[in-house]
């Protein structure tokens, strides 16, 4: 989106893209859970953008367009889990814990969308004021 908007609305779509990765990670694995040999994966961002916006703050000069930069330049990683599985066949996907986390990814994805609707909702009423 625009920077018109603001750092806000760069962060929420960057949480969403990363909300979306997440979940399809989580089905990746669900979908392997047959795979011997199979290595569970998971997505980590949140650490990279916090430190990135931490670094983005203290800048002197135009601190709200370095952070813009900074979040637009997180990306997210994928891990693979190396733990030691219980499983004959080496496969370390746990269904039950993935079925948790596309709950949880799907109920924050709907409040991220939620949230960013009501905030264009309340930039659209305020421009229409003038």
């Amino acid at each position: 989106m625009s920077q018109i908007y603001g750092n806000g609305v760069a962060l929420t779509e960057k949480v969403l893209d990363y909300l979306w990765q997440r979940q399809t990670v989580s089905l990746n694995n669900i979908a392997n859970d047959d795979t011997p040999g199979f290595k569970s994966q998971y997505i980590s961002f949140e650490e990279e953008l916090n430190k990135r916006i931490k670094d983005a703050s203290k800048a002197k000069h135009h601190p709200k367009r370095t952070v813009y930069e900074a979040i637009n330049s997180t990306r997210s990683r994928l891990n693979t889990t190396w733990n030691e599985s219980s499983r004959l066949d080496g496969n370390n996907v746990d269904v039950d814990q993935e079925q948790v986390e596309i709950v949880r990814t799907a109920y924050e994805y709907q409040f991220i969308l939620s949230s960013l609707n009501n905030d264009l909702t309340r930039l659209r009423n305020a421009a229409k004021t003038f």
